[in-house]
């Protein structure tokens, strides 16, 4: 797996066209609000082109690439943890996902109504991570009767337990996210923000969504959201989700062209894999045990023997050393026979951090 992503955002802002965009399904698309009612999932593969360049040296059977996954939930509105709309009875979908992509309109059409009558980023942002905040207090005065009850009868981890997020409460009630507070959190505290898997506690990337004649320029409203990005610590994205689908519809051999001709370098599944990649820190490295060269995501620091536990438990458990291959030298010289005559196959142990890029085959003993 590469990352989980969800996609939010209010309705009639692109979510359902841009999930169409990075997935090629076929989730429902029309311009009235509430059009999503079940989660979309998708799983696409990660582009990488390092993958397939190893492919051609080595020449393998099969070629499996890291896998991201997205989950399109309805629209949220103005009060939906009150009941509004389809209410944020969706957010549960969401709640395990490692990062979140906000779609905002950014898109003038007046044959889409907007929902909230006019365009503007700003009050649309606020609402939906107004919505978010209110969802996790939700989530917290649940936790905080069952740990009360728990106090009472003398529970000394509930008392402590109870101490930590009452701190996360006060700050979602000061409209924070908990995502901005988090260098003012001690370490218990994080342990309860992972295990709730608090929504505004996830990395967002912002997803500005513009017309086919913006695709060049920056507008108004584009700039409004890149500015928010920035003073969240966030990233932005500029997407043409219409666009997109169709560019999805294509053939491959076509697809670049047609980016070309329009002045593009890359599709928006390659600008979200890089920003996600980016906001959480991941990394790839590569095995080409047996018939296949394979494609594995991990966190940037991830030691030898946890990176061989991705590929299995008894890896990790039997870890003995790990020999690795710089992706450069293996493109330089051409094969990994050639790589070992010239010295450039490295022995690491299990404090080696492994690196983007590293083609690694693990040794172990179980």
């Amino acid at each position: 797996m590469g990352f989980k992503c969800g996609i939010i955002g209010l309705p009639n802002v692109g979510k359902s066209t841009l999930f169409n965009a990075l997935t090629a399904a076929k989730a429902e698309v029309a311009n009235y609000p509430f059009t999503t009612i079940n989660p979309n999932l998708g799983i696409v593969e990660v582009p990488d082109q390092r993958l397939y360049k190893i492919a051609e040296l080595i020449k393998p059977q099969r070629v499996v690439p890291a896998i991201l996954e997205f989950v399109d939930i309805a629209g949220l509105v103005r009060n939906a943890s009150k009941g509004e709309g389809l209410g944020n009875q969706f957010l549960s979908h969401i709640r395990n996902v490692d990062a979140i992509a906000h779609v905002v309109r950014c898109f003038k059409k007046t044959d889409v109504p907007h929902v909230e009558g006019e365009l503007n980023p700003k009050r649309d942002i606020e609402i939906v991570n107004l919505e978010l905040i209110l969802a996790d207090l939700a989530t917290i005065e649940k936790r905080i009767e069952k740990l009360n009850r728990l106090a009472k009868i003398g529970d000394k981890k509930a008392k402590g337990n109870l101490e930590h997020i009452t701190i996360l409460k006060t700050y979602l009630e000061q409209g924070r996210s908990l995502i901005s507070c988090m260098s003012q959190i001690d370490e218990k505290t994080t342990y309860l923000i992972r295990e709730f898997q608090f929504l505004t506690a996830k990395p967002v990337m912002y997803v500005a969504n513009i017309d086919e004649a913006e695709i060049t320029e920056d507008n108004e409203c584009v700039k409004e959201v890149k500015k928010i990005a920035k003073n969240e610590g966030a990233v932005m994205v500029k997407i043409c989700g219409k666009l997109e689908a169709e560019l999805a519809e294509l053939p491959s051999e076509e697809r670049q062209e047609f980016l070309e001709n329009l002045g593009l370098k890359e599709t928006s599944l390659s600008k979200f894999i890089r920003e996600g990649y980016k906001i959480l820190s991941l990394i790839s490295f590569f095995t080409t045990t047996g018939p296949e060269v394979r494609a594995w995501t991990i966190k940037k620091g991830t030691k030898a023997p946890q990176a061989a536990g991705k590929i299995h438990s008894d890896m990790e458990k039997g870890f003995i050393r790990a020999e690795i291959i710089k992706y450069e030298d293996l493109i330089r010289e051409g094969s990994i026979q050639a790589c070992k005559e010239k010295g450039l196959v490295r022995i690491e142990g299990k404090d080696y951090e492994i690196q983007d890029g590293d083609i690694v085959y693990f040794r172990f003993n179980v």
